[in-house]
């Protein structure tokens, strides 16, 4: 196209595609420290302020696997420009509310937008890099996400106090135009090599229903109580609908998720540890954010700054998890990566109950070094253990499984929170889960020779 050279052309996809990765994770990470000030400025009860999150995480979720299908119906570019678009004016939008249950709609018309572009951008990234460029890309395009990580908590707690926690939102349009101006100038889609997709609408339904009814329920049990029946009921409902989802997926030619995938355990395993890794993430970035407000009195800044040591490793721990994955395979690095979060939230809940934040902050390093290894080794994983022709579905698959972990670890801390009142409650849950996992993750997860390795450069 006019403007971009054809051979530069890959390189501002890269960077356009990095951008969109880097304000997805900016968006986990920045509302946790302005929580406090946001439910004080428009008169929210402390579960709504939760929503806030959470409508966001719940809307992900239940659509990042319909974002990927769509890609084959629309086309890359337009749907990725829908979505850019949706996010962008969703996030305007945010900034405007004074109305907290107007807030907590347009979070979860944001996370429509998060759901289109992200598995969008992953698709055009493989596609605009050729096979012995894609590592490159692939691991450059990480790199460029992690700005968001790290840069999340303090930018919250920065804008919060010098401007309003509504720049939170409105740094958002900016970026959103500069991407979006990017990939109109230098995407152009592929020759479709095979018949569009059908779209699975009876899954879609019955997975946004479950999953929908299932989180309400959890969420606005303590504040309405488990016997009233508008909890009871939704919750019983949302579980018909999610034994209906599965039952319509293994039915259905062309699923939104593959479930018999899951007869693999190692597979299933992989997908448990993304999910709490993501889990993970929550505790951290919004109950940490918390905890550091409420119980130690920090400002909004000072909580960002004090997460920093969370979010810093990562550049680093990334990279050094994909090295020893390719090494030694996938299994010790998960195993390293699991008893690291073990470590890191019993050390933060005895921390929490101290009351200092010098016992804090060596607790937030040993965890942001295990993070890395519960998402690069766990991910390449998945992928070698499904043949060629899912590589696509399986990819699919982890990226739900990852905001399914937001969006449940949202509802799980919040249940707890208000159930006792207490934060080392909702951190000793984290370390509790990855006591779970451990021996599942020790007896199930296969040697790389075990697994079925998909041939390089095949493109789904």
């Amino acid at each position: 196209m006019r403007g971009i050279d054809d051979s530069n052309r890959r390189w501002w996809v890269l960077a356009a595609m990095g951008g969109v990765l880097a304000l997805i994770v900016l968006d986990e990470t920045i509302l946790g420290v302005a929580l406090p000030t946001l439910r004080e400025e428009l008169g929210m009860s402390e579960i709504a302020s939760h929503w806030v999150v959470n409508a966001y995480l719940l809307v992900f979720a239940g659509l990042v696997a319909a974002g990927g299908r769509l890609g084959d119906i629309l086309g890359l570019r337009n749907l990725f420009l829908i979505g850019i678009s949706i996010f962008g004016i969703a996030s305007l939008l945010c900034g405007f509310m004074n109305d907290g249950t107007m807030l907590i709609i347009m979070r979860g018309v944001q996370g429509i937008g998060a759901a289109i572009i992200l598995p969008a951008s992953m698709a055009m990234l493989t596609i605009v890099f050729p096979e012995n460029e894609r590592g490159m890309a692939l691991g450059a395009y990480g790199a460029i996400g992690t700005i968001g990580l790290i840069s999340g908590p303090l930018a919250g707690g920065a804008l919060v106090e010098t401007l309003s926690w509504r720049w939170i939102f409105w740094i958002n349009p900016a970026i959103v135009i500069a991407v979006a101006l990017v990939v109109m100038k230098a995407w152009i889609n592929p020759p479709r090599i095979a018949e569009a997709a059908r779209f699975d609408f009876g899954g879609l339904i019955s997975l946004i229903a479950g999953l929908g009814l299932i989180v309400f329920a959890l969420m606005q049990g303590p504040d309405w109580g488990w016997l009233n029946p508008t909890i009871w009921i939704p919750f019983a409902v949302g579980i018909v609908a999610a034994i209906l989802f599965v039952r319509i997926e293994l039915r259905t030619k062309q699923p939104l998720i593959e479930v018999d995938l899951f007869a693999n355990a190692s597979f299933a395993v992989c997908n448990f540890v993304v999910f709490a890794a993501q889990f993970s993430k929550i505790s951290i970035f919004i109950f940490g954010a918390l905890y550091l407000q409420h119980e130690l009195n920090f400002t909004a800044i000072e909580a960002g700054i004090a997460l920093l040591p969370a979010v810093i490793p990562a550049p680093l721990s990334a990279p050094m998890a994909g090295h020893f994955a390719d090494r030694l395979g996938a299994r010790k690095p998960i195993f390293f990566g699991i008893a690291l979060s073990i470590i890191s939230f019993f050390w933060i809940a005895v921390a929490a109950e101290m009351g200092s934040y010098l016992y804090f902050f060596p607790a937030l390093i040993v965890w942001g070094i295990g993070l890395g290894f519960l998402f690069v080794p766990p991910m390449r994983a998945v992928m070698n253990e499904v043949p060629l022709e899912n590589q696509g579905l399986a990819g699919g698959i982890v990226l739900s499984a990852q905001m399914l972990g937001g969006t449940v670890g949202m509802a799980i801390s919040s249940v707890l929170f208000s159930t006792f009142r207490d934060y080392q409650v909702v951190f000793l849950a984290a370390a509790i889960l990855f006591l779970i996992l451990l021996p599942l993750a020790i007896k199930t997860i296969r040697p790389d020779e075990e697994m079925v390795i998909a041939e390089k450069g095949y493109r789904p």
